[in-house]
């Protein structure tokens, strides 16, 4: 399985997973918004240029995401500022 990389913040309750290299600081070209009332929240799909998706926006990720996946996320409010 490859690697992916989640970030998770529990003060916004937002999460987010990458799937292009965070490295490599690839551009958000065109940002799709799932129907929150389809999906009982606020998803949001993130697309490159050449229109491969790079990563998933989730708000109201504690209930969204399955917990598991939230406690191995990198945790942003956590760092020291």
């Amino acid at each position: 399985m490859a690697d992916v990389r989640v970030t998770y913040d529990q003060k916004a309750n937002a999460a987010y997973v990458y799937f292009a290299d965070p490295q490599a600081r690839t551009q958000v070209a065109r940002m799709y918004p799932c129907d929150p009332v389809e999906v009982g929240g606020m998803i949001n799909l993130d697309f490159d240029e050449s229109g491969c998706l790079i990563g998933i926006e989730v708000l109201a990720a504690s209930s969204k995401l399955p917990r598991h996946l939230l406690d191995m996320a990198e945790r942003l409010d956590l760092e020291s500022s």
